[in-house]
């Protein structure tokens, strides 16, 4: 089995105290906390308080989130990861409809996520496993919990331009890949709800409770 991270939640710190109020007491509650939330985004990703008032996060604010509250309690081995990956019909099925209309087999697209002792940890949704994107995985970062906004951005922006031109075959421009990109996001977004009862369902039915230790 491997290693999961935890410790006690006792710094002052903004996010700390955001989960102490919600008497989530440890990483691993927090990690559970953060996993069921909705995957959507957020009102402003610049206060990674918002995931608590917005009640939603996506891979970004959910992981910085996090980090964050790694980073208040000193507990300095996990790390806040942005990976690029071949986002594609089989490994993001919500997005077959809109990759097929645009002609693509796929879309790079940047993926937020966490390391500990060079494991990975995906908490965007209830069901989410690295091994969703780890072989379409093309290469990966360590960012601050600062860097998920203009700075992911201009990477991700960067690595299509750069992949746009490798791809002459690809008429697409970088403002129309991003729109596509955007509704890709809007797809998965759509798909939570239903996504969301069928997985919690299951996990009922199999007796899970929320104040189990979560499987990293």
């Amino acid at each position: 089995m491997t290693n999961q991270p935890d410790f006690d939640i006792k710094s002052k710190g903004q996010i700390s105290k955001e989960f102490i109020d919600r008497n989530i007491l440890t990483f691993n509650q927090a990690s559970i906390f953060v996993r069921q939330l909705t995957y959507g985004r957020n009102a402003d990703k610049n206060n990674l308080a918002s995931v608590f008032t917005d009640n939603c996060g996506t891979c970004s604010t959910k992981h910085a989130l996090l980090k964050k509250l790694a980073d208040e309690n000193n507990f300095e081995k996990v790390k806040l990861i942005v990976g690029l990956f071949k986002m594609n019909k089989k490994n993001t099925p919500e997005i077959s409809e809109t990759l097929h209309k645009n002609q693509l087999e796929f879309i790079p697209e940047a993926h937020c996520y966490l390391k500990f002792e060079d494991q990975i940890i995906d908490l965007t949704k209830i069901n989410s496993k690295p091994t969703d994107f780890l072989d379409d995985l093309i290469e990966e970062i360590e960012i601050s919990p600062e860097q998920i906004t203009d700075y992911k951005v201009n990477y991700h922006k960067n690595y299509l331009l750069t992949w746009l031109n490798k791809n002459e075959q690809i008429s697409y421009s970088l403002n129309d890949i991003w729109k596509i990109r955007e509704q890709c996001i809007q797809d998965l977004a759509d798909n939570w709800d239903e996504e969301q009862l069928l997985v919690t369902a299951v996990l009922q039915k199999r007796g899970f409770r929320a104040s189990m230790t979560v499987k990293l």
